[in-house]
């Protein structure tokens, strides 16, 4: 056996079902022991959700409670059924089926087609756009790229929320929907594109899951089949799932509770795909008996980073607000979250280039940073300023800002103006190169004025404004610059922005962003307009654009940049202003807003029999432990420092200063003696735990938080002897 064989990468199997809770913490180790009955798992971002649910299932198969072909995983992403797979075969449990909504359905619809239908199975289409695009034709609408994207997304999102054509205008209209074209198009549009599928015998990756679903409620003896192979499921980022995926897992469950779901109402950010939480909030309604276990402990990042995501929650409002996990983190203290205010947009780029220069250099890898925007728009000017300053990068879920079509396109409008525009007459009244600019790009269709909504529509226009943008950038550099002079410094900036290799700073937007995290995060452009989105009006998109940046906040391990620029350019009015959102939790702003309010504490809520069973329902027995709150306030304490102390960081102490120094004299003699850091013999909060509670015997010192059983039997007699007046510490450093 090599010595690769013992790395993280090749952990070795466990040897037997107990062996596979090892090393789970207490709220882990009761969602992998609870096995029977309806389990609700509410896990916070970082908490170890897909340990917690992949020991489950490799627990119960080992245990021989659960046999692997009996078991489907589902989730969201090809990554995330991989990660599962992998997990489960590192544990032991080959052969449980982890697969994603659509490719379970797709699995069971081809072999069931033959029986139900006859024949083959319909094949089924990669990419619906060009349907899009002939039911378009038909109706005789043109739709440019953009609305043709658009369109397409609007069509998906009412075949997950089934919503028929005739329905559509009404369903848009409640749900507030911003439509790439009149509601009556769309609908004209659906359906042309719902008869020229059936006229091809073609069927779409939605089709997969509305014809699993029919053939599941109109044949039973199909139905029984499915719900013989498969008895147990488990189902990741609940919170996503839409009103058609909640009709499969009703239709694969029947009339049983075998059933473990793992989610996070706070991370619901793709609403505007048909996602939604409520499936996960009205779990204990629709199961009565079901257990909840709720994650809290915080094992990604530092107590500062966790600090400011439980005070982004604090003042959320709405459903999910109220149910709301606060964190608790389990690292070691780390720096806190800068925040940093620019003059302008390449003024912010620039700054966060050189910090990330200086990570580097530090010896911090490029592939453990992020720069994380709210649009793929804003990429273009962190693209170049990486590529200035030397910084390999990669963009995650958004083309390169030069790669985009409309980019390239317009790129080649303005060389062909720049070669013949003597004879353009778009060109007659503009009288400098912004105005040429503007002149050209009118054109391919863009408006001063942005369009209404989001979507591809939107995202087409920012482009092309970035592009008139960088042309009053670059007049306000070099007043003689001609048209000619603009695209010469295109070319070389496209040219510029490729990185050598792909391992390098990660470029992404916050939707992109999510399942993924990094030791250094950069969250850029958190100015009002951004974050929230302008086009973000009510109380719900505003609450999911709150949601958002939390995404992005958990997505950091050690250190959090938080950035937003004044104005857009060099020389603009700084009439722009910090988000919102930050109000109350960045240095200056006032107090947090709703401190220490609401939330979850960690444990387990035990599930109670229903009346379905013959039992009257009752108020849920809860187990859970009590949340740890202030000695001297009383308010609720979520930060792992704090906690240690048992009170706020600024509330009065009553610390002996003696006993703590010499407390501080002793660990650093035992930290020499071990090679470690001083804080791996207690950290400076327990040093100041113990020093403000003078324990007199082991049961004082056990009880204080961060001692422990391992600690007090190798420290406890010397922190004993010295809280009763002995200086240890002189003593050893004469040894």
């Amino acid at each position: 056996m090599t010595a690769a064989t013992h790395s993280t990468l090749f952990p070795q199997v466990p040897d037997s079902a107990d062996a596979v809770l090892e090393g789970l913490d207490p709220e882990q180790r009761e969602v992998a022991t609870a096995l029977h009955g309806p389990v609700c798992v509410l896990a916070g971002a970082g908490t170890g959700k897909t340990r917690a649910i992949t020991h489950r299932i490799a627990y119960g198969v080992r245990a021989g409670i659960l046999q692997p072909s009996s078991v489907l995983a589902v989730t969201f992403t090809n990554r995330a059924a991989g990660e599962m797979r992998g997990r489960l075969r590192m544990l032991g449990a080959q052969g449980v089926q982890a697969r994603t909504f659509h490719s379970a359905a797709l699995r069971q619809l081809q072999y069931f087609w033959p029986k139900a239908i006859g024949g083959s199975l319909p094949r089924l289409v990669d990419r619906k756009v060009q349907l899009v695009a002939d039911a378009a034709a038909a109706c005789r609408i043109r739709l440019d790229r953009g609305e043709l994207r658009d369109t397409t997304a609007e069509i998906e999102w009412c075949k997950v929320t089934q919503t028929v054509p005739a329905d559509y205008q009404a369903a848009a209209a409640k749900a507030g929907r911003e439509t790439p074209r009149a509601p009556a198009e769309i609908a004209q549009l659906y359906a042309a594109y719902e008869d020229l599928k059936r006229e091809r015998g073609v069927i779409d990756f939605e089709d997969v899951l509305l014809l699993t679903v029919a053939v599941l409620q109109d044949r039973q003896d199909i139905a029984e089949q499915v719900r013989a192979q498969y008895q147990h499921f488990v189902v990741d980022e609940y919170q996503d799932v839409s009103p058609l995926q909640q009709r499969l897992l009703e239709l694969w469950l029947g009339d049983r509770d075998t059933l473990c779901v793992v989610g996070d109402a706070s991370q619901t950010i793709y609403s505007f795909t048909g996602a939604t939480p409520d499936h996960l909030l009205d779990f204990r309604t629709r199961h009565p008996g079901a257990t909840v276990v709720k994650l809290v402990r915080d094992y990604r990042s530092t107590p500062q980073v966790v600090h400011l995501a439980n005070g982004l929650l604090a003042q959320a409002r709405g459903r999910a607000a109220d149910h709301r996990l606060e964190l608790i983190s389990q690292r070691a203290p780390g720096p806190e979250p800068v925040y940093t205010e620019y003059a302008d947009e390449p003024a912010e780029a620039e700054g966060a280039a050189r910090r990330i220069r200086e990570l580097v250099d530090a010896g911090v890898q490029p592939a453990e940073i992020a720069v994380l925007f709210r649009t793929n728009a804003q990429s273009e000017t962190y693209e170049q300023a990486l590529a200035d300053a030397g910084i390999p990068y990669q963009l995650r879920g958004a083309e390169r800002f030069f790669d985009r079509p409309e980019v390239r396109k317009a790129i080649n409008a303005l060389r062909a103006a720049a070669r013949f525009g003597g004879n353009d007459a778009l060109l007659a009244d503009a009288v400098d190169l912004p105005s040429q600019v503007r002149a050209v790009l009118s054109g391919e269709n863009w408006t001063p004025q942005p369009p209404a909504g989001s979507g591809a529509v939107r995202e087409r226009w920012e482009s092309l404004a970035a592009l008139v943008n960088l042309a009053h950038d670059f007049t306000a550099a070099r007043a003689s610059a001609t048209l000619a002079d603009l695209v010469a410094e295109l070319d070389e900036r496209a040219g510029a922005q490729h990185a050598p290799t792909v391992q390098g700073v990660t470029l992404a937007s916050l939707h992109s962003a999510k399942g993924l995290e990094w030791d250094v995060v950069f969250l850029v452009g958190v100015a009002e307009g951004m974050m929230p989105i302008s086009y973000a009006r009510t109380d719900e998109q505003i609450e999911e654009e709150r949601r958002l940046l939390y995404v992005g906040v958990t997505r950091a391990r050690e250190r959090l940049h938080v950035s937003w620029a004044l104005c857009r350019s060099p020389g603009g009015r700084p009439n722009r202003r910090p988000s919102r959102f930050l109000a109350g939790l960045r240095p200056g702003s006032g107090n947090a807003a709703g401190r220490g309010a609401g939330g979850g504490a960690g444990g387990v809520e035990r599930g109670f029999p229903s009346a379905a069973a013959g039992v009257v329902a009752a108020v849920p027995r809860r187990t859970q432990r009590s949340p740890a709150r202030c000695r001297v306030c009383g308010r609720t304490l979520t930060d792992g420092g704090e906690m240690k102390l048992m009170r706020c960081e600024d509330c009065p102490s009553d610390m002996d200063e003696g006993l703590y120094e010499r407390l501080r004299s002793w660990r650093a003699v035992q930290a020499r003696r071990a090679g470690q850091p001083a804080f791996c013999v207690f950290t400076d909060k327990t040093l100041i735990a113990i020093a403000e509670a003078a324990p007199e015997e082991p049961g004082e010192l056990a009880r204080i938080p961060g001692v422990g059983t391992r600690k007090l039997n190798r420290y406890g007699t010397d922190v004993l002897a010295i809280c009763a007046g002995q200086d240890l510490g002189a003593e050893d450093e004469g040894d």
